[in-house]
Order: C-alpha cells, then structure tokens, then sequence
C-alpha cells in the first residue's frame, strides 16, 4: 500500500491519533504469514507526510480480524497508547459492527450470551451456552437493521471483547456470517473477506478528553450494495 492508497483509508488524524477504514484482508500487526500489516503502512505514511527520520512510533491499541473491515485506531504516541488501550481494557469504548447474513436472526433484536473458549492451535473459538466447559463469558446485543431476501444486515455491540466473538457468537445462534467458512458458512467470497464491517467507535479522547466518535464508509464489495440506501 503506497503513500496516496492509504491516504484513502485515513479516516480522522491528529497528534495523538490515526484512525484509518482498514481494508478486508489486511492484518493490523505481523504474523507468521509475513505479510505487511497496516501498523507498519501507517509509519511509512507518517514519515513520508512529517518528513519525519529515523523510527516512527504507530502502536495498535485494539485489532480486528484479517478478513474484517472498518475502523481501526492506531496510536501515535506511547502516551496515547496506554490510555487508549486502558479505555478498551476498561470496557469504555463503545464499538458498533454491521454483519451481512444470509440466515434471518431469531429475533429482530436481542442481547446474547456464550462462553467463549479459544483452541489457539487451531484459531479458532468455540461457543458453549453455560460455563460448564469453561471459556469466558461473552455478550453482544444485535438488532435487525434490514432484510432483503437472503441477506439481513445485522448492527452488533459487543460488550466484550473476545478474539472472534462476533463471528462464533452470530454462527452459534444459527446465522454464520456471509462468507465466514472458519465459522459455518457454506463458501468463501471471491475476495476471501467476510461481511463484517467495523462500522463505528467512540470513546473520550485520550488527550482532548473530549467526546470522540468515527464513521466508516461501507466497502465496495457487492454483497454490501444490496444496502448503500441505508447509508
């Protein structure tokens, strides 16, 4: 991704903050594919917009799944780092998704909890209805925002935030989001990316201390056109 292709992405920046509309398919920080996350296409931004030499500091104080799109924070300073990431720890970041279904939820609206349990060596997170079988207690609250057909769009907040949660738990309550085979759906986009869309956040400026909100545009993929009038 060069200069002027994440200049698109840029979605709110100032000393502290850059928020950007992270691409389906892109990582937020390196794994062991080796592939460029966008935490390091973000400092090469910032050097080439600042002139700035030498290291350039870009911390992620939260992440959101590969094949996800939408709004990611990224912290410019070490400051904003730790206070940042202390808002999301705390539970103070107020996070909305939209997901794309092909399975009309049980309800128009609902609050759901699961005990969400990881198998790191597989990456995947299973849901159980009880603590039984451990894993960690996990709520969401969804509402039905528009049905057309075979595709529902479904606005989520996440009270918590467990790796996966929002794929496994929509999956567990029978409605696999489009495209998400790691979690039921039958097959695979053509672009490999899932219909799930990290529409908004907000919290309280780490710095300002001022009520701080983004908006991220939907992507262009076709199966989120059958929508754009509810943009």
């Amino acid at each position: 991704m060069n200069y002027q292709e994440f200049l698109q992405i840029v979605m709110y920046e100032d000393n502290h903050l850059l928020v950007v509309n992270k691409p389906s398919g892109m990582l937020v920080q390196g794994d062991q594919t080796g592939d460029t996350p966008i935490s390091e296409h973000a400092k090469e931004y910032i050097a080439k917009k600042y002139s700035k030499q030498g290291k350039v500091f870009c911390g992620t104080p939260h992440r959101i799944d590969r094949p996800v799109s939408g709004t990611l924070v990224l912290a410019r300073t070490s400051k904003a780092l730790e206070r940042v990431s202390k808002l999301f720890h705390d539970g103070k970041v107020d996070k909305t998704y939209w997901a794309i279904t092909e399975k009309r939820p049980p309800k128009t609206e609902d609050t759901i909890t699961h005990w969400l349990k990881k198998d790191t060596t597989k990456n995947l997170t299973h849901a159980h209805m009880s603590d039984k079988k451990g894993g960690l207690k996990s709520t969401l609250s969804y509402r039905l925002v528009r049905a057309l057909g075979d595709r529902n769009l479904i606005e989520v907040k996440p009270h918590t935030g467990r790796p996966h949660q929002i794929r496994v738990q929509l999956a567990r309550i029978g409605c696999p989001i489009i495209g998400d085979v790691k979690y039921g759906f039958p097959k695979p986009t053509k672009d490999g990316s899932i219909a799930l869309h990290a529409r908004a956040i907000s919290f309280e400026h780490p710095v300002k201390k001022e009520p701080f909100n983004v908006v991220s545009p939907i992507p262009k993929a076709f199966v989120w056109s059958f929508f754009e009038d509810v943009i």
